[in-house]
């Protein structure tokens, strides 16, 4: 059974940064689209990122947009997310989510679009 585990959450002040990781087991990481989600209390799930099969496409929530970058290692088996310049309300539960095939054009951005989902990882952003 395929797994998403994700790792690298913590505390960190006002314009941190943080490097987010998904790590893939049970399963082959380049068998999926790869991306990243986050909840704060009260809010929707919001889509943060997403990256192709091969790492060739992403895409990117315009909210975070010039500070966060998603890539991948498959032969680590792993999923990134660097976390640029963080403000309070980057505050959030950050999940991984993953999916091994799609029909739209553009990478999907919904949470329906992903059947496969880590546990989370807190980011704190203390100001």
């Amino acid at each position: 059974q395929v797994r998403f585990v994700e790792s690298g959450g913590g505390l960190v002040q006002d314009g941190g940064s943080l490097r987010l990781s998904c790590v893939v087991s049970g399963g082959s990481s380049s068998d999926y689209i790869l991306s990243w989600f986050r909840q704060a209390p009260g809010m929707e799930r919001e889509f943060i990122s997403a990256i192709s099969w091969s790492g060739s496409a992403t895409r990117v929530s315009d909210s975070v947009k010039g500070r966060f970058t998603i890539s991948r290692s498959d032969t680590k088996n792993t999923g990134y997310l660097q976390m640029n310049a963080l403000t309070p309300e980057d505050t959030a539960i950050y999940y991984c989510a993953a999916t091994d095939w799609t029909t739209e054009a553009q990478l999907p951005a919904t949470r329906e679009s992903y059947p496969y989902w880590g546990q989370g990882t807190q980011v704190t952003v203390s100001s």
